[in-house]
C-alpha cells in the first residue's frame, strides 16, 4: 500500500529566504541543493526535519557517509567525550590516544592477511584526497607512473582522481572496461561478458604494441556508485587481482562509499575474498565528519617524511565519531543486517517491474541499490543483437528518473540519482534502516514512480540535476 503524502506546513519567509540567498551566494557548480530545495533544521536517524516543518525520509546519507543515520547516541556521545576532556582538536599528525583507538578499531575491521601487514596514511578530509595519495603512493613504489581504471568510475574531483574517473574530459589514464550484466560493453553480460572484459585487460597488458606503458597501478570500485550502482562480479574481481599480482602491479580497492558495512559485508572486497595493495577509505569512517585515510602493504611504503600531508589530517572529533561508529557496526552486526534487509529490498523493487515496463533494471549489494529507468517505446541505442545474444535494453530515461526523484520528495523520500544518463535512482539508506522503514522506502518510491509516469509533463524534468 502506498504511504500517503504528509500533510502540507506552510513554508516560513526563513524557509524560502534561505533558498533565495542561497541561490543568490553559491556557486553555479552546487549540485544537490538543485535538485533537493530543502532546508534541513533537525535530523534524527534516518529522518530529516525541514526548516518549512516538513519530515523527508533520508536515502541519500550524506553520499553514503552517515552509516548510522544523523546525530546517532554513540556519535554524540563520542564527539561529547573528546570536547568535555580538554583534549586538543588540531593535532597535524601527532599521536594521540583518540588517533590510537581510531586506528586499533579500523584494523579490526580489514581483512585479517591485509591488517596483519599494513601501514595507514592519513590524508586531508576528503576521500578524494586520499585517491591522490594512492596514486603517489604507488607511483613512489614502482617508478612508474601510467594508472588503469575503468568505464563508469567515479573516484573524486581533484585533478588526479578525476583523471582516473568515467567523465574525464581530459584523459591520462588507460581505460578498461567494466561488466554490467544490464548493458554489458560487448552484448553478453552475466559471466561470459565478465570473462570477455577481464580478457581484455590482459591482453591489452600483455600486447607490445598495445600502447600502454607499464601501469603503476590499478584503480576500482567494488561497486561503481556513481557509475549507477554496478557490482563488479566477484568472479571478475579475483581475475583482476591474479592479472595486477602475476604482473606487480600494485591494486587499489577504493572503498570510499562501500566501506562499513554498506554492500552487506565490512569492506565491499570481502565478497570476492580479495585482497589488495592499497584501500581508499573516507565517508562513513568519519562517523558524519570529514575523515580520509589510505591503508596499504607495508612494502609500498617508501615514501620520504612530508610526501603527503594535509593541515587537517589530525581531525580529532571525527577519529572518534569514526572509532565509535566502527565499533557499533561491527559489534551490531549491522553489515549482515544491511546483507538480508537490502536483499529483501531488491525483492520488492524487482516485483514492481512487472507493471512498471519503465523499470529496466533494480541491482545493488546491501542497502546500495539503483533503479534503472528506461524508455521502453524508443529504439534501443545499439543496433539489434544478434540471435542467441541478450536482448539490448531500452535506452535510459533521465527525464522520468528526475520526475522520479521529485515526485518522491513531495512524498517526504530523499533519493539521489547517478548512472551515465543520470538515469539511475539510487538507494542508500543508513545501516541502522528499520523494517518499517524500509517498508515505507518502497512504497513512497513505487507511488512517485506511478505518479511521473503519469504526469504529461515530465520530459520537462530532463536536464543536468546534480
Amino acid at each position: 500500500m502506498a504511504v500517503t503524502e504528509p500533510a502540507p506546513v506552510a513554508p516560513p519567509a526563513a524557509h524560502e529566504g534561505i533558498l533565495r540567498r542561497q541561490a543568490l551566494r553559491e556557486s553555479a557548480a552546487r549540485t544537490y541543493a538543485r535538485s533537493l530545495p530543502i532546508v534541513p533544521v533537525r535530523a534524527r536517524g534516518m529522518t530529516i526535519e525541514g526548516a518549512d516543518g516538513r519530515r523527508y525520509l533520508d536515502c541519500l546519507s550524506g553520499a553514503g557517509t552517515l552509516a548510522l543515520g544523523h546525530n546517532h547516541p554513540v556519535v554524540l556521545e563520542a564527539i561529547r567525550k573528546v570536547i568535555d576532556s580538554g583534549a586538543p582538536l588540531h593535532v597535524l599528525d601527532l599521536a594521540t590516544p583518540v588517533k590510537d583507538a581510531f586506528t586499533t578499531e579500523l584494523f579490526a575491521t580489514l581483512p585479517r592477511q591485509f591488517a596483519d601487514n599494513a601501514r595507514i596514511q592519513f590524508c586531508g578530509p576528503a576521500g578524494t584526497d586520499a585517491v591522490e595519495a594512492a596514486f603517489k603512493l604507488v607511483r613512489a613504489a614502482t617508478g612508474r607512473s601510467e594508472l588503469l581504471a575503468f568505464t563508469g568510475a567515479y573516484h573524486g574531483m581533484t585533478a588526479g582522481a578525476l583523471a582516473a574517473s568515467g567523465g574525464a574530459p581530459d584523459v591520462r589514464v588507460t581505460r578498461l572496461p567494466f561488466p554490467q550484466d544490464y548493458r554489458c560493453p560487448f552484448g553478453e553480460g552475466g559471466e561470459r561478458g565478465a570473462d570477455i572484459a577481464a580478457r581484455w585487460t590482459e591482453s591489452l597488458l600483455d600486447d607490445p604494441k598495445g600502447g600502454v606503458p607499464a601501469p603503476a597501478g590499478m584503480i576500482l570500485e567494488p561497486v561503481q556508485g556513481e557509475g549507477g550502482v554496478n557490482p563488479a562480479p566477484d568472479g571478475w574481481l579475483r581475475r583482476m587481482r591474479e592479472i595486477t599480482e602475476s604482473r606487480s602491479i600494485p591494486l587499489i580497492a577504493d572503498e570510499v562509499q562501500t566501506g562499513v558495512g554498506r554492500t552487506g559485508t565490512f569492506w565491499a572486497v570481502e565478497h570476492s575474498g580479495i585482497v589488495p595493495d592499497v584501500m581508499v577509505l573516507s565517508k562513513a569512517i568519519g562517523g558524519s565528519l570529514p575523515l580520509a585515510v589510505i591503508v596499504y602493504r607495508s612494502e609500498l611504503d617508501v615514501w620520504q617524511p612530508g610526501a603527503h600531508a594535509g593541515t587537517f589530517r589530525g581531525n580529532q572529533l571525527a577519529m572518534a565519531a569514526g572509532a565509535a561508529t566502527l565499533a557499533h557496526v561491527r559489534e551490531n552486526g549491522l553489515a549482515e543486517r544491511a546483507a538480508t534487509l537490502g536483499a529483501r529490498m531488491l525483492a520488492s523493487l524487482r516485483a514492481l517491474s512487472a507493471d512498471h515496463p519503465n523499470i529496466g533494471d533494480v541491482r545493488g549489494r546491501g542497502l546500495m541499490i539503483g533503479i534503472e529507468l528506461v524508455d521502453p517505446e524508443a529504439a534501443p541505442l545499439a543496433r539489434t543483437a544478434e540471435i542467441g545474444s541478450p536482448p539490448i535494453p531500452p535506452p535510459p530515461d533521465p527525464a522520468l528518473a528526475a520526475a522520479v526523484q521529485q515526485e518522491c520528495l513531495h512524498r517526504g523520500l530523499i533519493v539521489e540519482l547517478g548512472g551515465r544518463h543520470d538515469a539511475v535512482v539510487r538507494l542508500l539508506p543508513p545501516l541502522t534502516l528499520t523494517d518499517e522503514q524500509a517498508t515505507a522506502v518502497v512504497d513512497r518510491l513505487a507511488d512517485a514512480l506511478r505518479a511521473a509516469e503519469r504526469s504529461p509533463y515530465r520530459r520537462a524534468a530532463a536536464g543536468p540535476t546534480r
